[in-house]
């Protein structure tokens, strides 16, 4: 499991707390090509930099507001308090250009990243223009911000969007896979970035979350001959790999929320997220036709 589950500090390299990729000389994982996630945690006035290289990247923050200079071009983003507030700007910058992310006031980003051939301009996708959908229905009731997905960004690879799990729910569920290319279903590797909070209204004396233990977890299972069992704890900084195989639940604990970011990008013709559910469990989106949204959704600002 250690070649897939990644706690927060185990993937550090200089100014990033969380380097993995295709291009990354630090990553451990044998054969992983199609993508890649840093996160760096900057101080006010400090900077994190990439030079430019063949590979896609969107900046996206999680904690704060930054500026971006993409060759030396600025672009605001004007950030969010935390994940669990609604969706925030973010920057697709394109190949063969160098990054330099700075925040004023200190922050946290994240930057997925995909190598990359066919060229797409440099793109600021505002908060408001981020399609938001609120997925499945009841316990399995999820926020989706499709930011950097086919319908909402012209990309060469990757797809790109970030969820919020209300405490208790399940997401990433009925357990689906996409590794193989064949009728409806491509071939993606996938990143979960996570992160956890107290949720608002939990019944504690201890509301600043001061002594609790923030906690989701996460579920990878083999599909085929390819051995893989995942089921982890995550917190905020943690990351889990998906090479191929069911995923499924990431599950939000009862008094804790729980997001994630995905990175998914592959070898295949077709950019598109083409799944198909483990057939033990794919009946339950069926159940969803008589449920209502959970009324939590949508986290908003």
């Amino acid at each position: 499991m250690a070649q897939w589950v990644y706690p927060l500090g185990a993937a550090e390299d200089g100014d990033w707390q969380v380097s993995l990729g295709a291009h990354d000389s630090s990553t451990a994982v044998s054969g992983w090509a199609h993508t890649g996630l840093k996160v760096a945690e900057l101080a006010p006035g400090a900077s994190v930099a990439l030079d430019a290289a063949d590979e896609e990247r969107i900046v996206v923050p999680l904690t704060g507001a930054f500026d971006v200079r993409v060759d030396g071009e600025p672009h605001l983003l004007r950030g969010r308090p935390s994940v669990f507030a609604g969706p925030s700007d973010v920057l697709y910058t394109g190949i063969g250009t160098a990054v330099t992310i700075t925040s004023a006031d200190g922050g946290r980003v994240a930057v997925a990243l995909a190598p990359a051939k066919a060229e797409y301009p440099t793109r600021l996708v505002r908060a408001e223009e981020t399609p938001v959908e609120l997925r499945g229905a009841g316990n399995c009731s999820r926020q989706v911000h499709n930011f950097g997905t086919p319908a909402a960004l012209e990309a060469d690879r990757f797809i790109v969007c970030e969820v919020i799990t209300p405490a208790g729910n399940w997401s990433s569920y009925p357990p689906h896979k996409h590794d193989e290319e064949k009728d409806g279903e491509t071939a993606l590797e996938e990143i979960y970035y996570f992160e956890t909070r107290l949720a608002p209204g939990s019944d504690t004396a201890d509301q600043d979350g001061a002594g609790q233990d923030p906690v989701g977890y996460a579920r990878v299972y083999a599909s085929d001959e390819r051995p893989i069992d995942v089921q982890a704890e995550v917190r905020t900084g943690d990351v889990v790999l998906v090479p191929y195989g069911w995923h499924g639940p990431a599950m939000a604990a009862p008094g804790y929320d729980l997001y994630y970011l995905n990175v998914m990008a592959g070898p295949g013709r077709v950019r598109d997220w083409l799944i198909s559910d483990d057939p033990h469990h794919g009946w339950v989106r069926s159940t969803w036709e008589g449920q209502q949204v959970d009324p939590r959704l949508p986290f908003t600002s």
